[in-house]
């Protein structure tokens, strides 16, 4: 996806980059309850998996907005509840902070992580890097 133009007005554009979109997806899915973790390297590597790459992918095609997020639940909740809500507050807070419209959230349940493991500090939700746009 590149840069989105947002505005154009007499004083000129109002570019967002594709980052500032991931950093607000990946902070608003984090905080939603029953979501463990975005999939990164750093959660991935602690579980013995290989890490794909980044847990927010957003795309556009044909003027449509197309965000993939891949996330690891708690066990014990309901994932298809869980994913509804991770819907709808994204596009909520993606739309109040830029007034972009995402057209399509698709949530990718990569895996359900037992209640033992103690839920990683919101700095390892992230890969090093995520935040640097």
């Amino acid at each position: 996806m590149t840069d989105t133009t947002v505005h154009t007005a007499e004083l000129g554009e109002i570019v967002i980059a594709p980052e500032v979109l991931e950093v607000i997806i990946g902070i608003t899915t984090a905080k939603i309850d029953g979501v463990y973790a975005l999939r990164n390297k750093h959660f991935s590597d602690s579980l013995g998996k290989k890490s794909e790459g980044r847990g927010v992918y957003i795309e556009s095609k044909k003027d449509k907005v197309i965000v993939n997020i891949y996330v690891y639940l708690a066990f014990g909740i309901n994932v298809p509840q869980v994913a509804l809500n991770i819907q709808k507050e994204v596009k909520e807070a993606v739309e109040q902070a830029t007034e972009i419209v995402i057209d399509d959230v698709n949530i990718h349940v990569v895996g359900i992580v037992p209640e033992k493991l103690p839920k990683p500090s919101f700095d390892d939700l992230f890969d090093e890097g995520f935040f640097d746009a």
